[in-house]
């Protein structure tokens, strides 16, 4: 996995009241969960945004006052009309410590399906997976290139090695969905016998 680096400085007040005025500054207030004890820090706008908007799930090099550390993050709030980023939440990692995090799903391959006249349609777009953050991949790659007409692939067909899949097995990943031309072509060659 990707890595990024972000530095952040300590905060000295918290609450509502010290976290409008750092907003005003231009700075996020941030909480690292998961060490030793719970650090209360700010980062930049510009510092996170090439960490916030993304697809891909970064492990960050984070750095406060000194103190190095890994981690990932928790959770983002947002403001509800202006979008802009109020609070992040960082986990701490440790390399013996198995985290649960959201992993980017890519499909690779032409489905069977498709050739025949169907449509592929990726319903998951990530799937929650638990396991050492050394082990965790960029993306889960799924091939689906025996996938007929009308077929599915569920969180229980899959399997990747060193990691749980916590989503319900019953959710479908992927499926190749029959189009309207599909049909057609079906009616038609069961007429024709």
């Amino acid at each position: 996995m990707k890595t990024f680096k972000l530095t952040g400085s300590l905060r000295e007040g918290t609450g509502k009241k010290a976290a409008k005025a750092y907003r005003k500054q231009a700075l996020i207030p941030s909480v690292l969960y998961g060490g030793e004890g719970v650090v209360h820090f700010n980062v930049t706008k510009e510092g996170v945004r090439k960490l916030v908007y993304t697809p891909e799930v970064l492990i960050v090099d984070l750095t406060v006052e000194e103190k190095n550390c890994k981690a990932i993050v928790k959770e983002l709030q947002f403001h509800p009309v202006s979008d802009e980023i109020l609070h992040i939440d960082f986990l701490q990692i440790f390399e013996n410590k198995p985290v649960t995090i959201e992993i980017p799903v890519s499909l690779e391959g032409l489905a069977e399906g498709v050739r025949s006249g169907g449509k592929l349609s990726q319903e998951l777009r990530k799937l929650k997976v638990k396991g050492i953050y050394t082990n965790f991949p960029e993306k889960l790659t799924i091939n689906v290139e025996k996938l007929g007409l009308g077929k599915v692939i569920k969180v229980g067909d899959l399997a990747f090695e060193n990691l749980e899949i916590l989503n319900t097995k019953d959710n479908v990943v992927a499926a190749v969905k029959l189009t309207r031309a599909a049909r057609g072509a079906a009616a038609t060659a069961s007429e024709s016998k």
